[in-house]
Order: C-alpha cells, then structure tokens, then sequence
C-alpha cells in the first residue's frame, strides 16, 4: 500500500509519537478511564462556598490551546460539554528525577488535539475565571493531523472554518472547531424526541418498515436500485414507507408511525439531499382536517421544546409556530399569485398557461405534474410564515381519497413553511377499486417517459381489499423542519455526512484496490 503524502506538521507529529513509545508512554491506552466531572457542570456549579466538592475532579478532553508559562502552563482542553481552562504546574504533575519528564512530554511530545486525562481540584484565578489545578495527567489519545487554527477572543470566534467541501467531508473535525455545529445536532436530537413524545403520549405505535422493497411505492420520485443477490431480482431503496404503515393499519393498528430514511435518486441542492429523514403516521378513523389541527399541535409544542418558544428565526426573518395556521386551496394559491384561475383548464389548456409564465415543462408532464410545475415556480416561495395548501387536484394525488363535496379534488394538504413543503398529509384513499384506477394512470404516465410515476403495487391493492378504515395520514420533512428550527439555510448543515463525490486519494487506482 503506498505511504500518504505527509505535511511536516503530520511528520513531527508521528516523531512525537515514536519518542512517546520508547519513553514507555503508552500513546493509546486501554479505554477505561474514571472521568467523574464535565466542563460545563464546573463552570455553572463551581464556588467558593462549594468548592469541597470540586477537590477530585477527573475530565478528559481535547487539548485547544496552551500558553507557556515556563514551570507552568495554561491550557485549554474541550470535553463533549464545552471547554474549561488547566493550571498545569511542572512540580504537581513530576516529582524527583520525573521533573524532565514534564519538559519532554508536555512541552514537546503534546500538541493541540491531542487527549488527555486529568485529575486535580476546581479553583478561581485571579482573573476571575474556574479552572482546574491539575495534579495528574495522563496521555489517552495521541493526535496525528493537526486541526485547523480558530482564534477566539473575549467570547467571540474569529478565522472559523467555513469551507463547507472541508466542514461537510471532515464532519468530525468540523464538530471539533465549530462549536455551534454540535449545538445544531443537539437541537435535532431534542426536535425527534419531542415529536416521539407528542406521538407516544397519545398511544401511537413506533413501528419499523423494509427500507428494501420490491416495488418502490408511496410517492412519486425516482429510486435507486440495486439486487438482491440471494433472491436474484431487483431490490429498491425506499421512496416512502407510506404503504407499509398503510398495511399496519389494515391489520388492525388504530396509530402508527416511523421515522425512517428514504432514499430518491433525485437532485441535490440546498433542500434537497439523496438520503434523507422523514416522519410519517397514519391514524385510523381521522380525516385530514382533523390532521391539520393535530400538525399544528405537534409543531408548537417542537419549537417550543426545541428552543423554549414559538417564534424562530430563519435568516433574517421571524417564524411563528403558534396555531392556528393559514389555509389556503392550492387554485386559489395559483390565481392569487399568478392572476390565472386554472381549476376548470383541462391538461393543454394548462400547458399553454405554463409557456405564458414560462414555466419549464415536458411533454412528458401530465396534468398533475403541469399544475405542480406551476405552483412551485410561482407560489410556494411566498409562504413564509406556516400555511396549509389544500385541496389539491385528484390528478396530483394517486393515494388520496376524493373530496367529499368539491369534485375532481382530493382531501389532501401540504403544509409550506419559509417557502418550502415541510408535510404532506392525505385523507387516505381506501377504495381498492378506486386506487387500482389510479395506479394505472400513474403507468400511463410512466409508459409517457415520467420516470418519477408510481409502479402498480398488487400487494398492497389485495391489503385494501381486506378492508382499511378511514384513515388520515402525514409525513413530514425532518431534516427540513429541523434546519426551520436551527436556522440553518442548507439541509447540508443538519446532516451529518451528507453525500458528496467520493474523494480521490493518492495512490488510488479504483474503487477498491490496494496498491
């Protein structure tokens, strides 16, 4: 295998560590390690009053800076909670003949990045800031790559890695310098959970569903495809899991739900990434009104447990998760921002209509798609503040019941917040008769060349024979709502790998080799 191109910082480093080993300082010991305290919880805790507490504390943590003071240091190491300041004196942490040791090891073998182990005592400078008197230190990790330098100064950061190429491929680095980064994931962890408690305090059901599927159903996007070897036919990574939880609901289950990555074969940009998160739950004798009430629920209580309010900033905008919210038919979202009522315009009529707002389509386009086209181009942006378009041509909608009073619509919503779909939510369609129809003109369309177009799936047409109740289901955009409540502009930035052209490596020949 060939040697990676070194740089004389990754050179000196791997010297360090060489003289580390002969020294008989074990550079990556055994991974036990008695920490009994965090930065975060001296520092807010920490007194003088209280101080008897903090005589043995034990932290481990990443060197971030150090500041020579001769037979003694100052340094800086950041644990998984934040950072906190050492006091590292020469004659605490050596004694007798291992006094040269301090000089070898700590002013010359350890560098920014490496971990280390300390015990010692909490206490207060005479600057006024806690830190630790360090009385033992052990070497747990030495650090081989030197991190990128970011200065801080009176509580403000300066040179910060920006360079989403370098943040987005090197996420662990980026978490290691970019505090703020970590703060965002945290958020999204916060954000899945009170949704999984909003569900579960109303007696839904957390269920799992194939993420390879013999027929990629419940939405119209193009999938990936790969083989399953052992059975010898095609396989597809998941769309949607809309009509495996549909099944569940068939089988006797009044609430169920998941969160689960699904994969479209689709363009990437700002919103939109290959891999993605979404939440979906279906509730058995509900309508899609009663779903809109429930979403408006569900997202209130999320930001306010997420950033303790209902009010968000996205950019230099506020968002308001405070129900009610506005509603709206996607027709009359369409003449309202287009001067053109389209609801009684068959499929060439609307095409004519998208070449006078110069909407880009193809023949391949039907009538659903062409109205789509149109309010994604001119409409969706507008919707800033969170409002419901409903009501959406039968046409747009293949697994949508119809409308109970206005025909050839459907009972359907998607909710727009800060001009993009955040969820998507139906009155379900269970007359098998009448999804077995739309199937089919979704193969129609497939047969046109919409390579997005739904495949007929005669499973789940033989589970609606059986008999599924009215139901009301929704799926919703995590990692969309979660960049709404991080204020973050890019699904890249709440993501923690998002996909990137793989890289390539000196000395790689293929995907695969070794040289």
């Amino acid at each position: 295998m060939s040697t990676p191109h070194l740089s004389e910082q990754e050179k000196l480093r791997r010297e360090k560590l060489a003289e580390l080993i002969i020294m008989g300082i074990e550079p990556y010991p055994a991974p036990l390690y008695p920490v009994n305290s965090y930065s975060a919880d001296i520092k807010q805790n920490y007194s003088e009053e209280k101080k008897e507490e903090f005589v043995d504390v034990c932290l481990a943590g990443r060197i971030m800076s150090v500041r020579d003071m001769g037979k003694a240091n100052f340094a800086v190491i950041q644990d998984s909670k934040g950072k906190i300041q050492l006091y590292i004196r020469r004659d605490d942490i050596c004694t007798g003949e291992d006094k040269s040791l301090y000089d070898i090891v700590w002013k010359k073998l350890l560098d920014i990045g490496d971990i280390i182990g300390i015990r010692g005592f909490a206490f207060i400078t005479k600057s006024g800031e806690i830190s630790v008197h360090v009385k033992e230190l052990t070497v747990l990790s030495k650090s081989l790559r030197p991190l990128p330098i970011v200065k801080e100064a009176e509580g403000q950061t300066f040179d910060a890695v920006t360079d989403p190429e370098f943040r987005y491929r090197q996420r662990y680095a980026d978490l290691i310098i970019n505090p703020s980064v970590k703060e965002t994931f945290v958020k999204r962890t916060k954000l899945i959970n009170s949704i999984r408690e909003f569900l579960n305090e109303r007696n839904a059901l957390e269920v799992d569903t194939p993420v390879l599927q013999s027929i990629p159903g419940g939405a119209a996007a193009r999938p990936f495809i790969t083989h399953h070897n052992a059975l010898d036919v095609p396989f597809y990574l998941r769309v949607a899991n809309e009509l495996y939880l549909k099944r569940l609901i068939v089988g006797g289950f009044d609430w169920v739900y998941e969160f689960s990555r699904n994969f479209r074969n689709e363009g990437m940009d700002r919103t939109h990434n290959p891999e993605f998160t979404i939440l979906e739950f279906y509730v058995a004798y509900k309508d899609y009104l009663w779903m809109m009430e429930t979403t408006e629920q569900l997202l209130e209580k999320a930001a306010m447990d997420v950033n303790g309010s209902t009010e968000v900033a996205s950019g230099n905008k506020t968002i308001s998760f405070k129900a009610p919210f506005k509603r709206i038919s996607i027709y009359d979202a369409i003449n309202e921002h287009t001067g053109f009522d389209i609801s009684r315009m068959n499929e060439g009529q609307i095409r004519s209509i998208c070449k006078q707002l110069h909407v880009s389509v193809d023949e391949k386009m039907g009538k659903g798609k062409l109205i789509d086209e149109i309010f994604g181009s001119k409409c969706e942006h507008h919707y800033i503040q969170p409002t419901f378009i409903i009501d959406y041509p039968v046409e747009m909608s293949p697994l949508t019941k119809k409308h109970r009073d206005k025909q050839g619509l459907v009972e359907r919503f998607e909710l727009m917040i800060n001009g993009k779909e955040i969820a998507n939510a139906y009155t379900e369609l269970n007359d098998p008769v009448d999804q077995r129809e739309r199937f089919e003109e979704q193969v129609r369309l497939m047969e046109r060349g919409d390579d997005e177009a739904m495949f007929i799936d005669n499973d789940f047409l033989r589970a609606l024979e059986y008999g599924m109740p009215p139901t009301s289901g929704i799926g919703f955009g995590v990692d969309r709502l979660c960049m709404l409540l991080t204020n973050q502009a890019s699904i890249q930035d709440v993501l923690f790998f998002p996909q990137m052209r793989p890289e390539k490596w000196e000395g790689e020949q293929t995907q695969g080799s070794v040289s």
